[in-house]
């Protein structure tokens, strides 16, 4: 633990209390949208899954998309490119975020 993680736990005695309860939060979130997390991941790492989610789903939607049909549930989206990445069996969560990230920015070049 840093001497700012030390000094922070003291200013602050709930806050692993709090940012365990926001991680729980995020990965409820996450889950709904079908994705697999645990809710034992980093709270940096679930927020950054979460943002990439946010910005692939806006790009879906600012070309069209319905994030009611083109979703990992789908079994018909009416664009498999609208459909978020599934993670793969044993992938690291930066990795899966960084794939997320690729299919965002392929998107934004989506006719």
């Amino acid at each position: 633990m840093t001497q700012d993680e030390r000094l922070d736990t003291m200013l602050n005695p709930h806050r692993a209390e709090e940012r365990a309860a926001a991680n729980q939060q995020v990965a409820a979130r996450l889950r709904r949208r079908g994705l697999d997390v645990t809710g034992q991941e980093r709270s940096e790492d679930l927020a950054d899954l979460f943002s990439a989610v946010e910005r692939f789903e806006a790009v879906v939607e600012a070309r069209g998309g319905d994030l009611m049909v083109d979703d990992l549930n789908s079994t018909e989206p009416d664009d498999p490119d609208f459909v978020l990445p599934v993670r793969k069996q044993g992938e690291a969560l930066r990795a899966y975020i960084h794939r997320i990230e690729a299919a965002t920015a392929r998107l934004e070049r989506h006719p």
